[in-house]
């Protein structure tokens, strides 16, 4: 379970530098292209940056009981970019700072909780954070094609080797 424990802090520290580098692509849109149409599940660049900070607070707040839950998986939480980067940056803070206090017992813990649709569910507290990070690279990897299809000659590297290549050589 430890080898689990540190396993999913290191995907939170690669979660951070990972929205980090997509934030910093996005900012280089012009506004219209960052909020044209893409044909992905939650239209736009801005609607799925969006999706993604609405999901993690869902899931943080079903996990630590505190922090805000939307109630729309399609909420728009901000309408300005920079101001959703402020709070993608808080909530990958919040989510680093919830790993580092979980313990090993915690990982197996059972989760109640209530999907967006009422539905009750119950799930080990590890097949939650499996699924948070991997909902995350699922949309940032739509993020990036987005960011490819406006015509973005060469998106950032999202790979998680690039990240523990650059963290190594720092």
């Amino acid at each position: 379970m430890f080898a689990l424990l540190t396993h999913f802090r290191g995907l939170a520290a690669y979660n951070s530098w990972a929205n980090r580098r997509l934030y910093a692509a996005a900012a280089m849109l012009p506004d219209a292209a960052y909020r044209q149409e893409a044909g992905t599940f939650f239209g736009s660049l801005h609607g799925t940056l969006n999706h993604l900070l609405v999901t993690d607070r869902i899931w943080l707040r079903r996990l630590t009981g505190t922090g805000e839950a939307p109630s729309r998986l399609d909420a728009i939480l901000f309408e300005a970019l920079e101001p959703l980067r402020a709070a993608r940056e808080a909530e990958d803070a919040r989510l680093a700072a919830f790993l580092d206090a979980l313990s090993l017992d915690a990982l197996s813990a059972i989760l109640d909780y209530a999907t967006t649709a009422g539905t009750p569910r119950r799930q080990p507290v590890r097949d939650v954070l499996a699924h948070l990070f991997n909902h995350q690279t699922h949309h940032r990897g739509q993020a990036h094609a987005i960011l490819t299809r406006l015509g973005m000659a060469e998106p950032p590297s999202l790979d998680l080797l690039a990240m523990q290549r650059e963290t190594a050589r720092a």
